[in-house]
């Protein structure tokens, strides 16, 4: 894979490439938006702690998969409020490789249970 961060463009505003191009030999994955649910139904208060929880489950759908997080080109992300934006991308950054996917960050208005702070979802691509 190759990934794109032009230099004649201003910089990222964090760890993300503006692009990431796949190669015609890859298989692609496109996974669903994960929030921070534990199996047994628990979400905890943290958006910490839901967001290794969004990237655990994530984790799951790629080793069945057979990818890993190195596997990743995209991220989307979702959180309710500005507040929780570092707690995210400090969790974020624990899983993501270098060179780092592309990413979209946003603040929504909610979700369909209001205890969830964060969504995300993401695309892989893997020989």
């Amino acid at each position: 894979m190759r990934h794109i961060t032009p230099p004649a463009i201003r910089k990222p505003f964090a760890r993300y490439s503006y692009g990431v191009e796949i190669p015609a030999s890859h298989r692609v994955l496109v996974c669903s938006g994960q929030l921070g649910i534990a199996p047994d139904d628990h979400v905890p208060v943290g958006i910490e702690e839901q967001t290794h929880l969004c990237f655990r489950n994530i984790g799951e759908v790629l080793k069945e998969a057979k990818m890993s997080f190195a596997d990743v080109v995209r991220i989307n992300a979702f959180v309710v409020s500005r507040e929780h934006l570092s707690g995210y991308m400090g969790v974020r950054d624990r899983y993501i490789s270098d060179p780092p996917p592309a990413s979209t960050l946003m603040i929504v208005s909610g979700f369909s249970r209001p205890e969830f702070l964060v969504e995300v979802e993401v695309i892989a691509a893997a020989p």
